[in-house]
């Protein structure tokens, strides 16, 4: 299988471990992955697709432009990223003139879009094409015995009827039993569904309900939980929840929120055996509970 990787912005700019952890890990499950050379911004909500159909779109149909001139689909972490590429893609499919005008834009750099690119989200990927029962033959250690919790990626889950991969998108399971394909025993609770607190818009113009709809989902954790880890495939969640802690930590004077948050490829790639100064090294809070679990 040949897929197209979407790195997206912050993915090589600020947690280039968890692109080390993909790159590393989807080629030995049977996925060759291939750079997107010259992508831009996917762009992600709150920016052009808020405000201007047209340059969305250009810049979502010149992504894809690249991944169609290699025959091949894309495959993003990100789910800002994946949500703005496969609604792009949705309203260009559905509407020819605006399939029109955004070739019109593009033959300005010879290129010429069909629409034949796909767009994919890691963790369906890894669910439905690799198969859970293929990553747990190929990790070399597990996390029988460690709790965690799942943060689903709430641009993977709606709208469901353009993003949505999951059976049931109010009962995802992708995410979780893929943790669970780690040997890790996966705990639930209230807040499971909601969103990390992370959008732009959010944390942008209402940082402190942002801040406070964070601590809720992780007071919960806390609370309800046995949880070791959080897991979560996307950016944006990864380091909103790492980095809010540490937030949180400071400016109510407690150590009480330290639970280590982890891209799922990361968890992946520790259980086949990764270095983790490689796979799992950046974080505001310390990784090495789990990091040392599993040596």
């Amino acid at each position: 299988m040949k897929l197209c990787l979407f790195l997206g912005c912050n993915t090589p700019a600020i947690r280039p471990d968890v692109e080390q952890a993909i790159r590393l890990t989807m080629p030995e499950l049977g996925v060759q992955l291939l750079d997107t050379e010259g992508y831009v911004c996917c762009p992600a909500f709150g920016s052009f697709p808020s405000t201007d159909d047209e340059s969305w779109l250009a810049s979502s149909g010149w992504n894809l432009s690249i991944a169609e001139a290699k025959g091949l689909d894309i495959m993003v972490e990100c789910g800002s990223c994946y949500s703005s590429l496969r609604m792009g893609r949705d309203h260009l499919v559905h509407d020819k003139k605006k399939l029109a005008r955004i070739n019109e834009l593009l033959e300005l750099t010879g290129r010429k879009l069909k629409c034949k690119t796909k767009v994919h989200h890691v963790s369906k990927i890894l669910y439905k094409d690799v198969g859970t029962e293929k990553i747990s033959k190929a990790i070399k250690k597990n996390l029988k015995g460690v709790h965690g919790v799942i943060q689903y990626p709430c641009h993977t889950l709606f709208p469901s009827e353009v993003v949505g991969f999951e059976d049931s998108p109010r009962e995802p399971k992708a995410l979780r039993q893929l943790t669970e394909a780690l040997g890790a025993t996966v705990d639930t609770y209230s807040h499971e569904l909601s969103c990390c607190g992370g959008a732009g818009g959010f944390t942008n113009n209402s940082p402190n309900e942002a801040t406070e709809f964070a601590k809720a989902k992780l007071d919960a954790i806390i609370d309800e939980t046995k949880a070791e880890f959080i897991v979560v495939s996307c950016i944006t969640c990864l380091m909103h929840l790492d980095n809010i802690q540490k937030k949180l930590n400071e400016t109510e004077n407690t150590d009480k929120y330290n639970i280590p948050v982890f891209d799922y490829n990361q968890l992946l790639a520790l259980c086949m055996g990764f270095d983790a100064k490689q796979v799992a090294s950046i974080s505001s809070i310390s990784k090495d509970s789990i990091i040392n679990k599993l040596k």
